[in-house]
């Protein structure tokens, strides 16, 4: 019968992790199921680096970004002999359970290790990427998007003083829901994401005719992984040929920064302690994820080889109300 559990965060952190970590500490006890805390995610596992997670050791960090047990990325976890060693550590310390909060290189080490051992797996989305599959949105994607949104709502004043363009580089390696859903929020006159090859010259064409049309100043939020290159490569393909003052501004790390919103707070909290309950009832393997605000179960592997898709309808409205 499993007596102790233990949750680890894994990976880039994202805002709300905290949240989710308390979650688990403190809906363990209910279950009757000791809670211990891994430090530095699946490098610490392998290390041992094992510490008593009790309610008290968690108060006060629902509002803190980041994560209290420290993160990192273990390469040494995809070789078969790390994932021997994680499986050796869990079982020397006892454990019969673990929550894994991070994103897809998190869930396929998770997977990894639900099948090597008799411990139990269950995963909690921790990424601003919100790039799962089985989750409309993962921890600390709202986060990221309202950072980003106050930047650009700063920008946007200095634009127009201005009368200038402005390109705003937003994270999103491979994929573009931080850029699309910012440059809606933020009335961005273009947005450039990984899923869309982007033509400089019809992007350049469509700046001038809005020039044309009166606008004083425009915002381009480009994803950092566009296939036409990053803000500055964009800024300098583009402007080349066109009459106009420019600036880049690249947002960066201060996007997985910061107190959690009260989305990713509540998101965090609901997961983190599904995750605890699944693990009670003796389910192993899968996300707990949210979909049309119920909490849902999605197998690892389906989380990262299906393609969660950009909302199409968005990407039109937004190139509707640029005009």
């Amino acid at each position: 019968m499993m007596k102790r559990i233990a949750v680890l965060t894994s990976g880039g952190d994202a805002p709300g992790m905290n949240a989710a970590i308390r979650a688990v500490a403190r809906c363990g006890p209910a279950y009757g199921l000791e809670v211990v805390g891994i430090r530095r995610g699946y490098a610490g596992l392998l290390d041992g680096d094992i510490v008593e997670l009790g309610p008290r050791a968690v108060a006060n960090i629902i509002h803190r970004g980041g994560t209290i047990l420290g993160t990192a990325r273990c390469e040494q976890m995809k070789t078969p002999a790390g994932l021997r060693k994680a499986v050796e550590q869990l079982e020397k310390a006892n454990v019969g359970g673990l929550v894994a909060i991070g994103g897809d290189g998190t869930f396929r080490g998770a997977l990894e290790l639900s099948r090597l051992t008799a411990v139990s797996v269950v995963g909690a989305p921790g990424t601003i990427d919100n790039d799962l599959y089985g989750t409309d949105a993962t921890i600390g994607f709202d986060t990221a998007v309202n950072t980003a949104l106050e930047a650009i709502d700063r920008i946007r004043d200095t634009a127009e003083a201005h009368q200038r363009l402005f390109f705003v580089e937003v994270m999103g390696r491979t994929r573009g829901f931080i850029a699309l859903h910012v440059g809606l929020a933020g009335g961005a006159e273009e947005v450039l994401v990984p899923e869309i090859r982007t033509d400089v010259e019809a992007l350049g064409a469509s700046i001038r005719a809005q020039l044309a049309a009166g606008k004083r100043a425009s915002i381009v939020v480009v994803a950092e992984g566009d296939d036409a290159g990053r803000a500055f490569d964009v800024a300098h393909k583009m402007c080349d040929g066109l009459a106009m003052d420019y600036r880049v501004c690249v947002l960066g790390h201060v996007q997985r920064g910061g107190p959690p919103s009260a989305r990713d707070r509540l998101l965090a909290s609901k997961l983190g302690a599904r995750a605890v309950q699944v693990l009670a009832e003796g389910r192993s393997g899968v996300m707990v994820g949210e979909v049309c605000n119920r909490v849902v179960e999605t197998p690892f592997e389906q989380t990262f080889s299906n393609q969660k898709d950009l909302d199409q309808e968005l990407l039109q409205l937004l190139k509707v109300l640029a005009r």
